[in-house]
């Protein structure tokens, strides 16, 4: 949302007020790379990286601690239950460590170890600490939703002292090697390694020790400095249960290309992490936090984590989810030939090294063995949840900024943008829309009246959206405070007292969402007979949900906090954010009696499972054309991770941009999945008719761009929400046969409908080079001109300051509504417009999927899913489910909507003996007429424009072409 410097506060706000928060203010807008660890700083990095070290150096003797019992393994309903024995000194003491190794339905394996005193909670805590003395093992009751069937058919094919091989998956063509001493596992695709774990013997399970107290003036080992206390920015962490970090050494064999962990801003291929030129230092990072003004080309942590990484190469793919919610790092290492030092085979693929470490928990690792990325993809999607199906208001343009002032400045904003004719559907408040920041309140000067802005908006189907951060001001007379005290719902330090701590309200107290009476209390505060001020078109923006705290450890809250159940924060610090915007996501459900609608919720931190809950966006970004390029990877990473509704703030949270710069920024967001301008309080007024000429006019042609295309990303939404597709498609994902476009991250196809767009994101560039993935045609998507392609090579188009890089691969049919309107919500009734996009071979199709945009009646059949297909002689829709649709008794909506039709068709392409003519005949519902064709054949572009077609979207029609 915003950083905690360079403010200009309220100028309403009293000046003692004023006074208190000038403590938060520093003296330049910058991330301070020094508030946050680097890995030699975290004590737990830093020893399995030296783990890691001394395992390199030794490579020829080292082996790895850990071996199978003998007596141990077993296979029942597809696990194996185990127990992996750790020497931990030279008299060859040992500690127990439970392994199951399950084997899914879905092809899916995973493997989680824990410890077996701590499962039996046989330890003692230092400084009287009441946490929980297992090891967190409930990160899958948070992020796991299904998937999980065992597959009964996996079975043992061989077994021996040394390993057990186990077949699974479908045909069993998947196969999991797992050797016994030292233990490691090799997946295995048709015969063929592709993941290994432990193959470097890195694997480090720190097991529970007792502290040994040193006689007066003898210092700890120094190894032992940071098990017991650690030390960083003025704060000291107690760590009342000694070293606990789970590590493992996870090789992708034959994969130069890995991706995926988000949230970073380098390339999607990820980097190295061991140095050398143009390889980063440090590992990847995974523990959001508040990092304003963020830098780029980092693996510095963001604001939210998916630990979940995917592996690509020509024609294969698989991956990998390691569910633990601590502070986790992940070291990357690409290597030529084998991975095996020793090997003399310098011949084999290029392979990549990773090593991943937590600070807590258990071990749980589910593997992907793919093969395609479609699969990943579809997999990942059954466990841990697909995007929530959007309303269709949350897919139009949102203005934002910190702040608009007051009632009547957001009647003016509204106003203006019907004055310039320009589309939006939202407005949102920040901050100072509250009293005295307190949450669940409206300013009494200046929101008086709050739902006079709620009607005026409503009046023509917009919606507004209010922030409402996790952080509850500590003050008397605040109810929402003194419940959250008197009921005991908040987060508690590790004394047991609840936590107070600094964020924008000043002295704050935090709700603790992991805990279920938090999750219920949280619901009632959003009724509209709650919240004053609020009504049918009010939604949530939940910020600061790292957690933030102002002055806390690297700006978050102390690790040894305890949560609901005596967890520690150290446990589930990733998860907080998730829990956050789950309960506010629940609450909306259902405002008042009788009410079930879906809700919107915006959310900065955000974890695996985060995308059934609503949208991200990308935090404090500047005003740069860096941050621009950057948010383009950062969005297709976020989609391929299995949180595809995402997006940036447009034109940058920070500074003041120049007017060219606004103007491309706009022409990129119209295909971010998310589309919201936001802004510092201290920043100019950038709203698109404040650009003056011509770029307010560019400006709103990209909005429009957005607006007619509408039919299309609610379709591609939907296609994200049933299978876990990425709504903005990498040119790995579209085409993973094509070996060249592995690491390409400036260009992307929208979902399925063959639009390929590479936005400018650089300075005075008036032309660009898009990569052609395959040997289609493809046309210019404005001008409908053929583009002369070649598989594998790029194409350069002509790309002034007005003109946005987009082509439309042949073979396609996309959905528009053409005519101009101020919100969506005044679209939802317009006629449709087809485009046809004519292949190589005359053919095409595409899909139609609508419903209400705003409730769950889809559940129950209440919505309309189209297939259009064209073929040399045909162009026909049908039922894309083969539903017959005069069964299904129709509600309201879908009532009204027989009243919706097809009336344009434009056919980009194909051959002019087919389409060369007057008229052609349509038929529907037992009907036949003509509908009149005029076709344009001049400058490169050949298309037809059928007008008039008449057919009701939601019928079966056809049209002969013989």
């Amino acid at each position: 949302m915003r950083s905690t410097m360079g403010l200009s506060w309220k100028w309403t706000a009293l000046l003692s007020l004023l006074s208190a928060l000038l403590c938060l203010i520093g003296p330049a807008l910058a991330v301070k790379e020094h508030d946050f660890k680097k890995c030699a700083q975290a004590g737990f990095c830093k020893r399995n990286r030296d783990y890691a070290d001394k395992a390199a150096s030794q490579s020829s003797t080292w082996i790895s601690p850990y071996q199978v019992a003998l007596d141990s393994p077993s296979l029942k309903d597809g696990q194996i239950q185990a127990v992996i024995l750790k020497t931990i000194n030279a008299a060859g003491e040992k500690v127990r460590l439970p392994v199951t190794i399950s084997f899914l339905q879905s092809g899916v394996a995973r493997v989680t170890i824990d410890e077996e005193r701590r499962q039996n909670k046989d330890i003692e805590l230092r400084h009287g600490s009441v946490a929980r003395k297992e090891r967190y093992n409930e990160a899958a009751k948070w992020s796991i939703v299904g998937g999980l069937e065992p597959d009964l058919k996996a079975e043992i094919v061989h077994q021996d002292d040394s390993q057990i091989n186990v077949q699974y998956g479908l045909e069993g063509k998947f196969e999991a090697v797992i050797k016994l001493s030292p233990f490691a596992i090799d997946f295995r695709r048709d015969g063929v390694s592709h993941i290994k774990f432990n193959e470097r013997g890195l694997f480090n399970f720190e097991h529970w020790r007792p502290k040994v107290e040193r006689p007066e003036g003898e210092e700890n080992p120094e190894e032992e400095s940071t098990w017991w206390d650690e030390t960083f920015g003025g704060s000291t962490d107690t760590k009342p249960r000694g070293p606990e970090s789970v590590a493992l050494d996870i090789s992708f064999h034959g994969y130069e290309h890995v991706y995926g962990i988000p949230e970073h801003t380098g390339p999607l291929s990820l980097k190295q992490t061991r140095g050398g030129d143009g390889n980063y230092d440090e590992p990847y990072r995974m523990y959001n936090a508040d990092v304003f003004e963020y830098i780029l080309d980092s693996p510095m942590t963001l604001y939210g984590s998916i630990p979940f990484m995917q592996a690509h190469r020509k024609d294969s793919s698989v991956g990998l989810l390691w569910l633990n919610a601590a502070d986790t790092w992940v070291d990357i290492i690409k290597t030529k030939g084998s991975s095996n030092p020793l090997s003399l085979n310098a011949e084999a693929p290029s392979s990549t090294q990773t090593h991943w470490i937590s600070e807590a928990g258990i071990f749980d690792v589910f593997v992907f063995l793919g093969p395609t990325p479609q699969d990943i993809s579809k997999k990942y999607g059954e466990l841990t949840g697909t995007t929530a199906m959007p309303q269709e208001f949350a897919l139009g343009y949102h203005q934002c900024r910190w702040n608009y002032i007051s009632e009547d400045d957001v009647k003016d904003v509204d106003r203006r943008f019907d004055k310039w004719q320009i589309p939006y559907d939202v407005i949102w408040l920040d901050i100072e829309y509250t009293d005295e920041i307190k949450y669940f309140t409206f300013d009494p000067h200046s929101f008086t009246d709050p739902i006079s802005i709620g009607k005026q908006l409503d009046s023509h189907g917009r919606k507004l959206v209010v922030i409402i951060d996790p952080h509850i001001k500590r003050v008397d007379n605040y109810p929402i405070n003194e419940q959250l005290q008197s009921l005991d719902l908040a987060v508690h330090d590790k004394d047991g007292k609840i936590y107070e701590g600094d964020c924008w309200p000043g002295l704050s107290n935090w709700i603790d969402c992991f805990n279920p009476k938090a999750r219920e209390w949280w619901k009632t505060l959003y009724k509209y007979e709650n919240f004053n001020g609020t009504m049918e078109n009010t939604f949530i923006w939940n910020d600061m949900n790292e957690p933030s705290v102002f002055h806390g450890p690297e700006t978050t809250m102390p690790k040894d906090n305890l949560h609901f159940d005596d967890w520690e924060h150290r446990d589930v610090h990733n998860l907080n954010g998730m829990t956050y915007h789950h309960s506010t996501f629940e609450a909306l459900k259902s405002r008042k009696k009788g009410e079930f609608r879906r809700p919107f919720v915006l959310t900065r931190a955000f974890f695996s499972g985060s995308q059934r809950f609503g949208a991200m966006w990308t935090g404090d970004n500047l005003a740069d054309w860096g941050h621009l390029q950057t948010s383009i990877t950062m969005l297709i990473n976020q989609g391929i991770s299995g949180f595809p509704f995402s997006g940036a703030d447009v034109a940058g949270f920070f500074g003041d941009p120049e007017s060219e710069l606004i103007t491309r920024w706009y022409q990129t967001a119209a295909f971010y999945p998310f589309f919201r301008a936001h802004a510092h309080i201290d920043t100019r007024r950038r709203e698109p008719y404040l650009l003056g000429d011509p770029y307010t006019a560019i400006a709103t042609a990209a909005l429009r761009l957005r607006y007619s295309l509408l039919p299309s990303w609610y379709t591609t939404f939907f296609y994200a929400n049933r299978d876990g597709s990425p709504i903005l498609r990498p040119m790995f994902w579209t085409h993973p046969s094509s070996e060249g476009g592995l690491a390409i991250d400036d260009q992307f196809f929208l979902g399925s409908t063959g639009l390929l767009v590479k936005p400018i994101a650089e300075k005075d560039k008036y032309s660009t080079d898009i990569w052609i993935p395959d040997d289609e045609v493809y046309y210019d998507y404005f001008t409908y001109k053929t583009v002369k392609t070649e598989q594998g090579k790029h194409v350069t188009l002509d790309a002034p300051i007005d003109r946005i890089p987009m082509l439309i691969r042949g073979g396609h049919i996309i959905t528009r509504r053409d005519i101009p309107r101020r919100s969506s919500a005044l679209m939802r009734f317009d006629d449709y417009t087809l485009v046809i996009s004519v292949s190589k071979n005359n053919e095409a199709e595409g899909e139609l999927y609508v419903d209400d945009g705003d409730s769950y009646d889809y559940l129950e059949g209440q919505y309309i899913y189209r297939k259009f297909t064209l073929t040399p002689n045909v162009l026909s829709s049908t039922d894309a489910e083969g539903r017959d649709t005069k069964k299904i008794k129709p509600g309201k909506w879908l009532k009204a909507m027989r009243d919706v039709h097809v009336q344009k068709i434009i056919v980009v392409g194909g051959t002019p003996d087919v389409w060369n003519r007057k008229e052609v005949q349509v038929q529907s519902e037992g009907r036949t007429w003509s509908a009149n064709v005029d076709y344009h054949a001049a400058d490169g572009a050949y298309y037809a424009v059928i007008n008039r077609v008449g057919v009701r979207v939601g019928e079966n029609w056809s049209i002969k072409l013989d």
